[in-house]
């Protein structure tokens, strides 16, 4: 919910609709301009994987995108919900994430920042997807089976799923709202999201051929895959739902930080250093790492590697530190700046986001409307 009074917020979303970029996007069809969108869950601060895996690519994308390409990049705290949460704590890693993106350097005058859940049009678009979407699409989607530990082969019908909850079940159904919602023409996801795109897809065409060419198919826009793994076990990728806290470098972790958990990161006995993923996680994990932050004239980690050959596993460690907290001492900065004090910049910032995003929606959301016979 925004915080000003409603007939304020309804003036300052009817001035927010004369920007050009804004009022493009929500001309839907007929726009050619290139429409950005995608969604991360407000996990609090995203660590190293998170950063390198989509953060740092929706930098690059905001960069390099054209002038009159509009990028939303939501929190998606509706998704957050399919499992359970501590009010509290969703209300601080809704703060956490919006200072994240923001210090990682999401320009909010370029970028629609704003929360999922202060745009009502997302869940209404879902429910209307829903009443199309097939129990046996959503029964082939595998996010549910993964959340459940069921094996891939698993019915919703069965009785091992009796514990299966319908908002987890449709959770790519309210994926494809947030995205058909804003007329996006391109979603940036890892591979594992690919199978939800092509159901967004299928929603989008089944929808335009009952009432017209009025949701956009988006196109796939795979981001190449950054492989982050754990500093306590470099077999699994890094996670935040990993228990020891020291296998994980967060974004905003001080220079102590770094160097502490690097120190204590598993390697291995063998002497200098190589790249080889399945016989030297470990070593191959930290030289990736330097990779992503200074190619120092690498064209790949196993050249960087030579590079490195005959470093002590305790200054690769070093070297890796040093290498991580130079290049993340300003995102640290800026995110302090932010979550100081009130927080009145960052409030601010997402409400102007939610605004700027609800402009769009609503105009998505009357001419579906209209168009299924919902307007007087």
């Amino acid at each position: 919910m925004l915080s000003q009074p409603a007939s304020a917020a309804r003036c300052a979303i009817r001035s927010l609709a004369h920007s050009r970029r804004i009022s493009s996007a929500a001309g839907g069809k007929n726009s050619s301009s290139k429409v950005v969108f995608s969604g991360i869950q407000p996990t609090g601060v995203p660590h190293l994987g998170n950063y390198l895996g989509a953060l740092r690519q929706w930098v690059r994308l905001q960069d390099e995108a054209a002038p009159d390409t509009t990028l939303l990049f939501s929190i998606v705290d509706l998704h957050a919900i399919t499992v359970k949460q501590d009010p509290k704590a969703l209300q601080q890693w809704r703060r956490e994430m919006l200072a994240s993106l923001i210090a990682v350097g999401l320009d909010p005058a370029r970028c629609v920042l704003f929360a999922q859940s202060s745009v009502k049009q997302h869940a209404e678009l879902m429910w209307i997807l829903s009443c199309g979407a097939s129990m046996g699409y959503l029964g082939r989607m595998t996010q549910w089976k993964s959340k459940m530990q069921l094996p891939e082969t698993a019915s919703p019908l069965a009785s091992s799923t009796n514990q299966l909850k319908l908002g987890l079940f449709s959770y790519p159904v309210l994926q494809a709202a947030d995205i058909l919602l804003y007329n996006t023409t391109h979603v940036p996801v890892g591979e594992d999201q690919a199978q939800h795109l092509e159901l967004t897809r299928e929603l989008a065409i089944g929808f335009n051929h009952l009432y017209g060419p009025l949701l956009t198919v988006p196109e796939t826009q795979l981001s190449p895959a950054k492989r982050v793994m754990s500093l306590a076990e470099p077999t699994k990728k890094m996670s935040k739902s990993d228990p020891k806290p020291k296998s994980r470098l967060l974004i905003t972790d001080s220079r102590d930080a770094i160097h502490a958990k690097l120190k204590s990161a598993l390697t291995d006995s063998i002497e200098g250093v190589s790249y080889d993923r399945e016989a030297r996680p470990g070593v191959s994990n930290l030289v990736d790492l330097i990779f992503h932050f200074d190619q120092a004239g690498a064209a790949s980690p196993e050249e960087l590697a030579l590079y490195l050959k005959d470093l002590s596993m305790r200054a690769l460690k070093e070297k890796a530190a040093d290498t991580i907290d130079r290049s993340i001492t300003p995102v640290r900065e800026r995110y302090k700046e932010l979550m100081s004090g009130d927080q009145k910049e960052l409030v601010a910032h997402a409400e102007h986001g939610a605004q700027k995003a609800e402009v769009i929606a609503e105009s998505t959301m009357q001419r579906i409307r209209t168009a299924m016979g919902m307007e007087w």
